[in-house]
Parts: structure tokens; C-alpha cells; sequence
């Protein structure tokens, strides 16, 4: 006979696998708008990066994004064979590659300026829900962070 799994176990009642099933969700819906845009998830989130700012060094798009170079250098790979990116090495630094946007990476920018609004629909949020959520993730995330450093 089984016992009974305690409250504490049991999958519904993890903050995590709610946060993990959210974020699963969430990355789903951007699919549809990112493949007109010929960009998966993680590409989109690079481009949004190097449309605030550019040009960066990858470890500086790292920070900013939160991924590790082992992560990142092939991302960026495959946007530069797409034509959206160039990579070049710092003369000063070997060491250091600077990451910049092409015409064709600049002009992607309108294209993708409505991506927002059009997946934002699907979260079933008014704006100031969606502006505390957003806080409190922040905050979740900033905490979880200097808690595991």
C-alpha cells in the first residue's frame, strides 16, 4: 500500500513547476511571431540586446541575457550565417569578440516592434497586472540569484 505523498511533495504545489510550466507557456506563444521573423526564443532575446545597444562583447550580451559563452557563441554563430550579426576580435584583446548588427540585423527591428503586443494578448493580463507581475518576477528572480552566489 502507498502512502499517502505529502503536501510538500506533491507537484501542484511547487512554486517551481508552476514557474517552469509558466515560462514553458510563455516561450510557446512568442513561436508563431519569432517564425516570421526567422528567430527562435533565445535569437529574439539577442536581438533585443543588440537593438538597445550595440556593439557588445559577448560576454557583456551574456550578462545582459544571463547565459553562459557556451550557450551564446553558437546562438551567435548561426545569426551571423543568417546575415543579422557580425563578430569581429577586439585588436586591443583577442580575447574579447565584439558583437554588432547588419543592415539586414537593424531593418528586423520593425518587423519584430509588434511581437510584444501580438503574444502579450495571449497572457489574458491588463496592463497593470502584467506590469506587477513583472516586478514581482524581477524581484523572485534577484533574490533566488544573490541567494544561490
Amino acid at each position: 500500500m502507498t502512502r499517502p505523498t505529502p503536501p510538500q511533495l506533491q507537484l501542484d504545489n511547487q512554486l517551481c513547476f508552476a514557474l517552469y510550466r509558466a515560462s514553458r507557456a510563455v516561450i510557446r506563444s512568442y513561436g508563431p511571431a519569432l517564425d516570421e521573423l526567422g528567430l527562435t526564443y533565445l535569437q529574439y532575446l539577442t536581438m533585443m540586446v543588440l537593438w538597445e545597444e550595440q556593439p557588445l562583447s559577448v560576454g557583456e550580451i551574456g550578462e545582459r541575457l544571463h547565459l553562459d559563452s557556451g550557450t551564446l557563441t553558437p546562438l551567435l554563430k548561426r545569426l551571423e550565417d543568417a546575415g543579422l550579426v557580425t563578430r569581429e576580435r577586439d585588436p586591443q584583446d583577442e580575447r574579447r569578440v565584439a558583437v554588432g548588427l547588419t543592415r539586414s540585423g537593424r531593418a528586423l527591428r520593425a518587423k519584430a516592434e509588434d511581437v510584444p503586443l501580438k503574444v502579450g494578448r495571449c497572457f489574458g493580463l491588463d496592463e497593470h497586472a502584467a506590469r506587477d507581475l513583472h516586478a514581482v518576477l524581477h524581484t523572485l528572480a534577484d533574490t533566488v540569484e544573490q541567494a544561490t552566489a
